[in-house]
């Protein structure tokens, strides 16, 4: 007979971890308890050696574990033996000043049992849109501080029936401490009504009913869901499509769909297995997958143009099931409700407020988002899931470290595609994507996104990490704390150190970083980089040879103005294909006049401004009226089968080091536009060329370094065909490669690799 006192960490909170293990214990014949607390879960079980050593045997078996409950650590030690107890009990939680504190879970998509239960005419939740258990149902944007019970979050307004509190009182039942555990009784509830707030449907059979009777006569509805509103209409209907678009001030991004099964979305786009597993998955992520030619049913062309792609999702929430079952609702365009580049709406009023000139009806409900929540969005590169938005379903999950940081820690990510990270023990607590900081909302939505996640999980830091753009919105806010250590760390070394975090990688590796922009040690303005880098220090082996940029923010938009400046020394030679982009022969003046005079012109080495560049050569676009049009259009265009290459040079610089030059492709490229040569095999040969670039680089930075790992980071490989064939080469060369999937490329995971720095940077001082 022995007593031990277990610990447990991970996401063991709100996902049936005490009464799965009350239910092991009871089986077992052990005497004790289980408690939430700051840290976990604390078990202390009595009882037969045997069956103990039984209980942690269980508890380390991940296939054992209730469907959302992941274990981080375990830690068990022998305690005094107690003689007082006859039972294995749960108790309350408590809280205290933990060094670390448990994870928060993540809001997920309705189970199976909840699903068919909700379509039980003899079950007393049927048809309710907010049904849920233990294993599902929203987690992360209704709770409003720890540990994880019901008072602490949005629910604490609904006041559970006798049914609906036996069910959470029993630890034998699939619902014991579900905190959103209701039913149509006791629980919120949704109505329907117009853009002035005048109730249209109050029953909520008939609120589904009507939204979908709207949905399929073209009209658009507001549909407030988990995270958020959305806004929905049919996917097949192009003029309403079209009147989303113009309505929503969306003119060209791609839309979002959702469909009512996995079959749908087969219909129209090609899923392999690592998607089908990302599509079905408990947190039910938009997947970026390739258009099938020629449906039966075709897809409103309006819904993604200049792109071969779609982004597709599986309804998750119950009220998502709901609606997907009406006769006609099959797939619907289903895009965040916001305008422009706002915030999400996720309150009632405010969605009033400000979508009565876009949606003709709202379907509303009286839960409160305590936090809003986009929809994370994934594709799949090298055979593997990768983030493009971590957001609903995988926030606030933390990403683990090897060793605790000694001091708390804030990151305040870049202004583009920000998230911002908390460092607490070994845990690296990376936010949900918060948005474009230039926008005032925004940053105001980051500020106070920053205030929650620090209460949630009571991380008072005690150095901030922040961009080396002295200009950065998130830099000026990590000066304004009043935080004596203040740490900026180059861009692209953030993002090289976010896959080394991921990785768990103390050494040094070859890091390859393709952006639009990132500001330099040197002042330029960096985007095509090979670095030399561990977690406590970089060093730049090579780069794309600098051209000038004009123009300041508008050279991001307007593709004439990087094409000018990589065809800075032969204008005259090309007027003839410059004057295809931009007809007005003044402003291309103007434009080599500054150039020529340094006038707001400043030396990048920027790869994303080239596939602007290389895409208006194309006659595919001149400008980006969202951020990556062109380059999507450039991928969109290329044939994935061409092996063709151009020519470029590499050569060694006594000053900058290893030089990648372009000018050799572009001007084979304008050679062969010029010869009206086959634009999907100039895109192909284009990114075939680039990878090339990379290979030859890394090869040179492993002759002379000796190193044989490749860290990839940087938006431009968000460029499926660039990622996948540069990975597949380098692989085939003998080098490791690390690909991040547990946060995003692009400038979303830049906060995680500042976070890393700051870190290691501390480990390195105790030492």
């Amino acid at each position: 007979m022995k007593r031990v006192r277990i610990e447990i960490t991970g996401r063991v909170q709100g996902v049936g971890c005490r009464p799965f293990v009350w239910r092991v214990a009871a089986g077992l014949r052990l005497n004790g308890w289980v408690q939430n607390d700051s840290q976990g879960v604390t078990i202390e079980a009595q009882g037969d050696s045997e069956h103990i050593d039984r209980l942690v045997e269980i508890l380390n078996d991940a296939s054992r574990l209730p469907p959302l409950m992941q274990v981080s650590s375990i830690r068990s030690q022998p305690i005094e033996m107690l003689s007082d107890e006859i039972d294995f009990s749960i108790r309350h939680s408590e809280s205290d000043d933990a060094a670390e504190i448990t994870e928060v879970s993540n809001d997920t998509a309705a189970c199976g049992d909840c699903v068919r239960e909700m379509k039980d005419p003899q079950d007393f939740r049927y048809r309710y849109p907010f049904i849920n258990c233990t294993n599902c149902g929203p987690r992360y944007s209704i709770i409003r501080t720890v540990p994880y019970d019901r008072a602490n979050t949005t629910m604490a307004a609904f006041a559970m029936c006798p049914r609906c509190g036996g069910q959470y009182g029993d630890p034998a039942d699939r619902r014991f401490h579900a905190q959103p555990v209701a039913c149509l009784a006791c629980g919120p509830k949704i109505w329907l009504c117009d853009p002035l707030g005048k109730t249209i449907e109050s029953d909520g059979d008939k609120v589904i009913v009507a939204a979908a009777r709207m949905l399929r006569e073209g009209r658009i509805v507001a549909i407030k869901g988990i995270g958020g509103f959305h806004l929905a209409v049919d996917a097949f209907n192009e003029q309403a499509v079209q009147r989303l678009r113009q309505r929503k001030h969306h003119d060209d991004k791609p839309f979002a769909m959702m469909a009512a099964s996995l079959e749908i979305i087969e219909r129209y786009a090609a899923v392999d297995a690592a998607a089908r597993s990302l599509l079905i998955s408990p947190q039910a992520p938009i997947v970026l997958l390739d258009q099938k030619p020629n449906p039966d049913r075709p897809i409103a062309p309006s819904v993604a143009t200049g792109t071969r792609t779609l982004g597709l999702m599986l309804c998750y929430a119950p009220l998502h099931h709901l609606l997907f079952a009406e006769a006609g609702i099959e797939l619907l365009v289903m895009t965040s409700a916001n305008l422009a580049d706002e915030p999400l709406i996720c309150k009632n009023d405010e969605a009033l407020n400000k979508l009565s000139g876009v949606a003709d009806a709202f379907v509303m409900h009286d839960r409160e988002i305590f936090r809003q929540l986009d929809d994370s969005v994934m594709h799949i590169v090298d055979g593997q899931p990768s983030f493009l938005r971590r957001a609903r379903g995988f926030v606030p999950g933390p990403i683990l470290g090897d060793e605790p940081a000694s001091k708390e820690i804030l990151a305040c990510g870049a202004d583009l595609k920000n998230t911002f990270c908390l460092v607490k023990g070994r845990q690296f607590i990376l936010s949900e994507h918060i948005g474009d900081l230039e926008d005032g909302l925004v940053y105001r939505h980051y500020t106070r996104s920053i205030r929650h996640l620090r209460q949630l999980f009571d991380v008072r830091p005690q150095m901030v990490a922040c961009d080396l753009h002295p200009g950065y919105l998130s830099t000026q806010y990590a000066r304004s704390l009043g935080i004596k250590r203040v740490i900026p760390v180059q861009h692209h070394w953030a993002h090289i150190a976010g896959a080394l975090a991921e990785y768990r990688c103390a050494g040094q590796v070859i890091g390859l970083v393709a952006d639009g922009t990132g500001f330099g040690t040197d002042g330029a303005i960096w985007g095509c980089e090979c670095l030399i880098a561990s977690l406590v220090s970089f060093q730049r082996f090579g780069h794309l040879r600098y051209y000038p940029l004009a123009g300041g923010d508008l050279a991001a938009k307007e593709a004439i103005r990087p094409l000018m400046g990589l065809l800075a020394d032969d204008l005259c030679e090309y007027d003839w294909l410059l004057g295809r982009i931009e007809p007005d022969a003044a402003r291309r003046k103007m434009i080599a006049e500054q150039i020529a005079r340094g006038v707001n012109t400043v030396p990048t080495s920027s790869l994303g401004r080239v596939f602007d560049a290389v895409a208006a050569m194309l006659g595919l676009g001149t400008a980006n009226r969202f951020e990556t049009q062109l380059p999507m259009a450039l991928e969109a265009a290329a044939d994935p089968t061409c092996d063709d290459e151009y020519p470029f040079d590499l050569a060694e610089d006594t000053e900058q080091g290893w030089l990648i030059d372009l000018r050799p492709m572009l001007r084979a490229m304008a050679a062969d536009i010029r010869g009206e040569n086959d634009i999907r095999r100039i895109a192909a040969a284009f990114h075939n060329t680039l990878a090339a670039a990379f290979l030859a680089l890394a090869r040179q930075a492993r002759q002379h370094r000796k190193l044989d790992t490749v860290a990839l980071s940087g938006g431009v490989f968000c460029n499926r065909l660039l990622a996948n064939r540069l990975i597949g080469l380098l692989k085939t060369d003998g080098f490791r490669v690390l690909w991040k999937q547990q946060v995003p490329v692009n400038d979303g995971g830049i906060a995680l690799g500042q976070a890393a720095i700051a870190a290691a940077m501390v480990r390195r001082e105790q030492r």
